[in-house]
């Protein structure tokens, strides 16, 4: 997450964002805990993580302000995609695309009709292209700087 975090921001962030970034990113324990969290392997390195969750939290790992462990109501809110990181060395190969595919099946089974994500300037160009619109767009001040997020949705089908 951290390499993530560093190294694919790059170009998107300035380097005053990218280090304020992890105040509002990194590991909810809380998905690992339900069961909603997906990893991919290389051999014995980490390819890249993610899912989603029932609860309210949009965004944020263990140590953000403004969590919430409210469950959702599949019936009138919509699921949450969470901690989407790939690692720098194994970008570009579908693991962002399977790690993401898994969390909207796993949604879709709970019953829920759509996703929302709190989604960064590195990850939009890529949700764009999962069928993801941007709902708003804002700035996370938990971090020094201001970083600017992107709410995304897609409807489950």
């Amino acid at each position: 997450m951290t390499r993530a975090i560093e190294e694919l921001q790059q170009g998107y962030l300035t380097p005053e964002q990218v280090a304020a970034s992890h105040a509002g990113m990194g590991l909810d324990t809380q998905l690992i805990e339900d069961g909603t969290y997906f990893t991919v392997w290389d051999e014995d390195q980490l390819a890249g993580c993610g899912g989603w969750s029932f609860r309210s939290t949009l965004y944020g790992g263990n140590h953000s302000a403004g969590r919430s462990a409210r469950l959702l109501d599949p019936g009138t809110e919509r699921a949450r995609i969470r901690a989407m990181y790939t690692h720098p060395d194994h970008v570009k190969r579908g693991i962002g695309r399977m790690v993401l595919d898994a969390g909207e099946d796993a949604a879709r089974a709970a019953g829920f009709k759509a996703l929302e994500m709190a989604a960064t300037m590195a990850g939009k160009p890529f949700y764009l292209r999962c069928g993801y619109v941007v709902e708003s767009e804002w700035f996370d001040t938990n971090g020094a700087v201001p970083v600017p997020l992107a709410t995304m949705v897609k409807a489950l089908i």
